[in-house]
């Protein structure tokens, strides 16, 4: 893969972080451009430590409001079980949209992100063994990814989404061995014959099946255990040897007991789909849905080969990527359409607008996220199906799946509320802060300077001068640019006179309410 010896402006630093954040600030983008390339990517590289979900919601009947519930057991009485997890399941959503607002300068989130669309699971009754999943996700999500694809396999909440968890010798259930190879490795490809895809056979799915029989899921919302967990029991699993079809040259898993599962897993990742299946998944992710026969042969092969040399190590295979000349070819930038949390976040994370109030208003404001994202089609824990989003695989349309005639007014009714009509949560106003965002932009006193700035905050590419003139002259309310740099410097030298500050709220909220609503926002 050719290595990108380019000019390092504020357009490339912008595309970098656009793809790899929730939402850049423009001093994010000019330190960027100082640090150069190379820095920027060993940060972005850098894991990004955060805390845990906390009890918010009265309904919460064991721990304290402001105290962690991840390790808390639930209620004996039934109703006061439910009642318990339905909080512990929005301080979760709450916590979640948290950590998108409140991303460090690093690929975690982002990454985390991919890893919960690519296994789709959604829930397991339990908010302790969703948090554990997500946990898993995040502490592998830069790391090694065969290991990954070992414990997410006999992690309790995929046990108990894809019933791994009453699979046994007597009873073999092939859903997650069927998914494991057609979704999380070497994918399914074109059927050949009957019962023969590209990559795997009927034979395989059946032999996987027996190979993950014997594992238990124990603790669910239990009143006496603070953890959900998973067991092997060795009389619940298949002993006998499993042949594999010829896709895997007809190889056979011997048995080994609770080490079994690994040795399958060895075997599937020796396959090449298996490298080639995941690294096309991230490239549609960063960079473009296109996957061209030259994009094939010239840069998924590349990654695939770092990806396998390095022992399915990720963080070497994005390190390339976002490394490469490819990355940064104008024809990419601006060619996905952005998913709605990253719309939402890129309305609020790129002015430094998080909820900061009391903890109960904090949870309640991000739960309140969590639904918007959820209305515009994506909620972070909720995928519609095992396969995840379908604009992240659904051919040809893909990204394009996120707009709709129903969804485009969710993402406009999104930009008028945060923009101007706001949330009141108990007396506490949130909103964009707008005059903030301003101040943090290279010239707030210049209405053209602001305009550029902004443009490259939002936008992946250049707009039109005229498309720009007409955004100006919301800025300046058609009047001419002095005027706007009188305006500023009133509001700057008294700055909490709400006689100077509110006019010049007024007009960045409307500026960024048209900007929000025009199709350049909408790509990344």
């Amino acid at each position: 893969m050719t290595p990108y010896t380019g000019p390092w402006t504020a357009a490339e630093a912008a595309h970098l972080l656009r793809r790899c954040t929730f939402g850049a600030t423009f001093a994010d983008i000019q330190n960027a451009v100082t640090l150069g390339l190379s820095q920027t990517l060993n940060e972005l590289f850098i894991a990004a430590p955060i805390d845990q979900p906390l009890a918010y919601d009265p309904a919460e009947q064991i721990v304290n409001i402001g105290e962690t519930w991840v390790n808390a057991v639930y209620p004996q009485d039934q109703t006061a079980n439910i009642q318990t997890e339905g909080a512990r399941m929005k301080s979760l959503g709450a916590w979640l949209a948290k950590n998108l607002n409140q991303e460090s300068l690093s690929l975690t989130e982002k990454m985390q992100f991919f890893w919960q669309n690519h296994f789709g699971v959604t829930t397991s009754g339990d908010a302790r063994a969703m948090y554990q999943f997500l946990q898993l996700l995040r502490q592998h999500a830069l790391g090694n990814i065969k290991q990954l694809v070992k414990d997410v396999s006999v992690d309790p909440c995929m046990l108990l989404f894809l019933n791994g968890s009453t699979n046994t010798v007597f009873s073999p259930n092939e859903n997650y061995g069927r998914e494991l190879l057609e979704l999380f490795t070497v994918g399914k490809g074109a059927q050949l014959a009957a019962g023969d895809y590209a990559t795997f056979t009927e034979q395989d799915v059946a032999a996987a099946a027996k190979i993950f029989t014997g594992y238990i899921v124990q603790g669910v919302r239990s009143a006496t255990l603070s953890q959900v967990t998973s067991q092997f029991m060795a009389p619940l699993h298949d002993n006998t040897t499993k042949t594999l079809s010829y896709h895997f040259a007809n190889q056979t898993i011997s048995a080994a007991g609770a080490n079994e599962y690994a040795n399958y897993i060895d075997v599937v990742f020796n396959q090449p789909d298996t490298a080639k299946y995941i690294c096309r998944k991230l490239y549609r992710y960063f960079v473009n849905h296109d996957i061209t026969s030259w994009v094939e042969q010239n840069i998924i092969a590349d990654m695939a080969q770092t990806f396998t040399a390095t022992n399915f190590e990720v963080a070497p295979v994005l390190q390339e990527l976002l490394s490469s000349a490819h990355f940064y070819d104008i024809s990419v930038r601006g060619a996905i359409i952005r998913s709605p949390l990253e719309t939402l976040c890129a309305m609020l994370n790129t002015s430094n607008t998080s909820a900061n109030f009391d903890l109960q208003s904090n949870y309640q404001i991000y739960l309140s996220m969590y639904g918007l994202a959820d209305q515009m089609g994506q909620g972070y824990a909720a995928p519609p199906s095992v396969a995840g989003w379908t604009p992240y695989y659904q051919a040809p349309a893909f990204y394009r799946l996120w707009i709709n005639s129903t969804y485009i007014k969710k993402r406009f009714d999104v930009a008028n509320l945060l923009t101007s009509n706001f949330y009141n949560v108990n007396g506490n106003v949130f909103k964009i802060k707008v005059v903030d965002l301003l101040n943090g932009l290279s010239a707030p006193a210049s209405a053209p300077q602001v305009i550029d700035d902004l443009c490259l905050v939002f936008f992946p590419k250049e707009i039109p001068q005229a498309d720009k003139l007409a955004i100006k002259n919301i800025l300046t309310n058609g009047l001419p640019d002095f005027e706007w740099t009188l305006q500023y410097n009133e509001y700057l030298a008294d700055p909490t006179n709400p006689v100077f500050f509110n006019p010049v709220e007024l007009r960045m909220q409307a500026v960024l309410n048209v900007m929000f609503k025009m199709p350049q926002f909408h790509v990344c």
